[in-house]
């Protein structure tokens, strides 16, 4: 009993001391909104900080590249090179905001990994206090296995010509060319994603809030299988046939078919279309 009572004692003292806060800083003309902010050690007027880190790797062809829990955009180019650019920009409303979250870089010629992790921060900055922004840009060789999570924001993605595989985003995404297996899963926005060629693996798609188009390159055929959809199966290709199933089922082919497009648990549209060959597009040139 003697324990309780001591455990009993401490919980009230906690709770006055927080309600002697409120009382405080409310008599003082400051808001309850304000509070957290001085407990997190943040003054209300100071102005942004930011912080930048650039760093360049050699990687060999085929490393995986791998960029995971990163609170903003995330933005990768691929040009025919051997070395990878990496440039992180980190904006906080304060020096102790930025103290909150770290960006943790590792690499060797065959891996390169950006990841976002929780930094050194009290109790009451963790529980309050606001977290830094994050925008991620690479630059990287087009001959990677590219992996990206756990984005809060948007990922545009250049021409890979390895696979791509894209988990838990928060925002649209957009793939310019994946040249091998490409999976999206868990996407909370739009996705547009650009294949020169499908290997076995195919292209999948599973729990996507969002609408999706696939641009298939010139003579690439393809079996679509769709289940779980709230949304419809579009295109305006010669080549596309469309048998629509019960239960937001559906099963469609382009072309002659061939290796495998899946998508499941979708809440919006896909629509199949042909991406422009570099002919077309120097004829559409000419023509406008």
């Amino acid at each position: 009993m003697t324990m309780k009572r001591i455990i009993i004692v401490v919980l009230l003292v906690g709770i006055a001391a927080v309600a002697g806060i409120v009382r405080s800083y409310s008599k003082a003309g400051h808001s309850i909104s304000e509070i957290p902010r001085v407990m997190s050690g943040e003054s209300a007027s100071q102005n942004e900080v930011r912080e930048e880190t650039r760093k360049n790797y050699d990687l060999s062809p085929g490393a995986k590249v791998e960029v995971a829990g990163i609170n903003g955009a995330v933005k990768i180019e691929t040009a025919d090179v051997k070395t990878a650019d990496v440039y992180v920009e980190r904006i906080g409303k304060s020096p102790e905001a930025l103290k909150r979250r770290k960006i943790v870089i590792e690499s060797s010629p065959s891996s390169l990994t950006i990841r976002g992790k929780t930094g050194q921060a009290g109790f009451f900055a963790r529980l309050f206090g606001s977290g830094p922004t994050e925008r991620v840009t690479l630059r990287l060789p087009r001959q990677v296995n590219l992996v990206a999570s756990g984005v809060n924001g948007a990922v545009t993605v250049g021409e890979i010509d390895g696979p791509v595989e894209i988990d838990g985003v928060n925002g649209k995404v957009e793939v310019a060319q994946a040249g091998g297996k490409a999976e999206f899963n868990g996407v909370n926005g739009n996705i547009l994603v650009l294949l020169n060629r499908l290997d076995e693996n195919g292209l999948s798609f599973n729990g996507v809030n969002g609408n999706i188009e696939v641009r298939l390159g010139q003579g690439i055929g393809a079996e679509l299988e769709a289940q779980g959809m709230n949304g419809d199966v579009l295109s305006d290709l010669p080549d596309f046939a469309l048998e629509k199933a019960k239960h937001g089922s559906y099963h469609a082919s382009v072309g002659t078919g061939g290796k495998s497009i899946s998508a499941n648990g979708i809440n919006g549209n896909i629509r199949l279309s042909r991406s422009l060959s570099a002919s077309t597009t120097s004829e559409a040139a000419k023509t406008k």
